[in-house]
């Protein structure tokens, strides 16, 4: 959990216990100390300077969603329970949410990034970044969740907008691009990054194998797999999050040591296998599906 610096913010010690006992903090391992952080943290972003009388400080905090903090800030440390519960109980929100805002599918995509970015998968400075740290309480955290999905969706829009008015600015930008499908570079890059897929998949542990190759290969639900595996369906999902950045930032660490690619050449190759996705046959990645399996439909990774 990420630090709040010494404020102005005054809560009294009995206040603090109530609210740490309301919040059902104790579930999640958040100490009294901790909580206080985290509700310091609420009152500087959403008071005024100077506005941090005692009464007026209770009153904003006992208007708090107290347990969806709780619980955000213990998700937000990385308590794995506490991630398991979230993710059960949350992520039916958020997909409802993002089918009801882009029907077509698009929607969960953006729903799938946020969770990447609710875990704190990116550090800073040596501290794990989560999207939680912005989550205040002063919304429940199903609302606060579907304004987030809301505003990445509407960024989508604006940068897909953006780029549609370049390219209309510099048609032949564009001519060029479409016409040449065959370039041989954007072949050679997804070659590239096959093989640099097939070592960071083959480099896994033997579980996070099997997890990939029953949700790509077999085209299990998370549930069938926890059935499978004796693990709850929430953990199915953090394992293959965690598993899937772990093999991208295996494959980006291998086009720079081993090809000397920079980030634009990087993310150049990675675009191409976006755009020829057939390269990249997930049985191919994990090897040959078993007897009984082949008419099952296939995921792209």
């Amino acid at each position: 959990m990420s630090k709040t610096p010494p404020s102005d913010v005054a809560i009294d010690a009995k206040l603090l216990a109530a609210l740490h006992t309301r919040a059902q903090a104790a579930k999640w391992a958040i100490s009294e100390a901790a909580f206080r952080c985290v509700l310091e943290r609420s009152a500087l972003k959403t008071l005024a300077a100077g506005a941090f009388a005692p009464d007026r400080v209770e009153r904003f905090l006992t208007s708090l969603h107290l347990e969806d903090l709780a619980l955000a800030a213990a998700c937000e440390s990385g308590h794995d329970p506490a991630w398991d519960h979230f993710v059960l109980q949350f992520r039916p929100v958020l997909y409802r949410a993002a089918d009801a805002i882009a029907p077509g599918g698009s929607g969960r995509e953006i729903a799938d990034a946020i969770y990447a970015d609710l875990f704190g998968l990116q550090e800073r400075e040596g501290e794990r970044r989560s999207l939680f740290r912005y989550y205040h309480g002063r919304s429940s955290l199903a609302t606060w969740l579907r304004a987030v999905l809301a505003q990445r969706h509407v960024d989508t829009i604006r940068a897909s907008r953006r780029l549609t008015s370049l390219d209309d600015e510099d048609a032949g930008i564009e001519a060029r691009a479409h016409a040449a499908p065959n370039d041989p570079d954007r072949r050679r890059f997804a070659a590239i990054v096959k093989l640099a897929l097939l070592r960071a998949i083959g480099a896994l542990p033997d579980r996070d194998r099997l997890r990939l190759g029953c949700y790509y290969r077999e085209d299990l639900t998370l549930a069938q797999i926890g059935r499978v595996l004796g693990e709850h369906e929430a953990t199915v999902s953090r394992h293959l999050t965690r598993t899937r950045r772990a093999i991208r930032t295996t494959v980006e660490g291998l086009l720079r040591s081993e090809h000397g690619m920079s980030d634009d050449e990087i993310a150049e190759c990675f675009a191409s296998t976006i755009e020829d996705p057939g390269v990249l046959d997930v049985r191919d990645l994990l090897g040959n599906t078993p007897a009984g399996k082949d008419s099952e439909p296939e995921r792209s990774i």
